[in-house]
């Protein structure tokens, strides 16, 4: 019977519930195996009694960052850990989509800004390592001096900022998140634009308005696909969602590859538990 750790984080005022977490752990169990959720932070965790860890909603990773790749790369030499801990690495700091967009991949345009350097266009402030929208806001060019005020928060934060140009594509055509297991396309899901103008920063937001099912399109497949084999190294990755926007020209480009703990909106897709569970009890050697 293998043993399976599902990586989340405590519960709190700032992060999401992990509404896939409860069924997922029981289906794992009426496959056979010994699931739990573990708390990733948790001192009394032994992550050696498990044959697969598996992270799932560490979604307060962002704001500690250094700490959560620390304790990737113990649980890794303690046991097998999905995805790797290199590729945690990699990941949770989005200047990853310069590596992409040097391996040919098309991404949306991103600079990383100091304060009073200015904009001439509809931009978006965010952090480089960052989930749910946490510090991320829209401004128009005359907004300035209240996106450098943005900008002062997260280096004083010790958080670096990236600067993207805001693509007006999501207003019309949503953002497309294609979800990969083992390998292959699980499921696609499209969800409304995330920022508001004039929605401070600090604002908590709504993570992902408007969700509904979505059917890839054969160009969103190939860009997807083109960005899980610019990953480094070319690891094997268990999960990953890449989200996709139109850019200017109307064709799909990456807006964030995500490899740490993406949302699976198992909820929404409820025949894909079975694709995963087999899956995940494929690489703890359960199957």
């Amino acid at each position: 019977m293998p043993r399976i750790a599902l990586v989340t984080c405590r519960p709190g005022p700032s992060v999401a519930e992990d509404r896939d977490l409860p069924g997922l752990v029981r289906a794992l169990r009426e496959a056979g195996a010994e699931a739990s959720a573990v708390v990733w932070d948790d001192e009394e965790a032994d992550w050696s009694g498990f044959d697969l860890a598996v992270i799932r909603s560490t979604w307060d990773y962002s704001w500690r960052a250094a700490e959560f790749t620390a304790w990737a790369e113990r649980c890794g030499r303690a046991t097998r850990l999905a995805n790797p801990a290199d590729v945690v690495r990699w990941n949770t700091d989005k200047r990853y989509l310069g590596d992409l967009a040097a391996a040919g991949v098309p991404v949306v345009p991103t600079r990383y800004l100091a304060p009073g350097d200015p904009a001439d266009h509809e931009y978006v402030v965010k952090p480089a390592s960052g989930a749910g929208a946490r510090f991320a806001a829209r401004y128009a060019p005359e907004e300035h001096d209240t996106a450098v005020r943005h900008l002062r928060r997260m280096h004083a934060d010790g958080l670096t900022a990236m600067v993207q140009p805001y693509v007006r594509g999501i207003d019309t055509a949503g953002e497309r998140a294609l979800q990969f297991f083992g390998g292959r396309l699980l499921h696609a899901s499209r969800k409304q634009a995330v920022l508001a103008p004039g929605t401070p920063y600090d604002e908590r937001k709504v993570a992902h308005p408007g969700l509904t099912a979505w059917t890839p399109a054969p160009a969103e497949r190939a860009v997807a696909e083109r960005a899980l084999a610019a990953v480094p190294g070319a690891p094997e990755l268990l999960y990953a969602r890449v989200d996709l926007v139109d850019g200017p020209d109307g064709e799909p480009c990456v807006m964030e590859l995500e490899l740490v703990e993406p949302n699976l909106f198992l909820s929404l897709h409820p025949g894909s538990v079975e694709r995963v569970v087999e899956e995940v009890l494929k690489a703890a050697g359960g199957r």
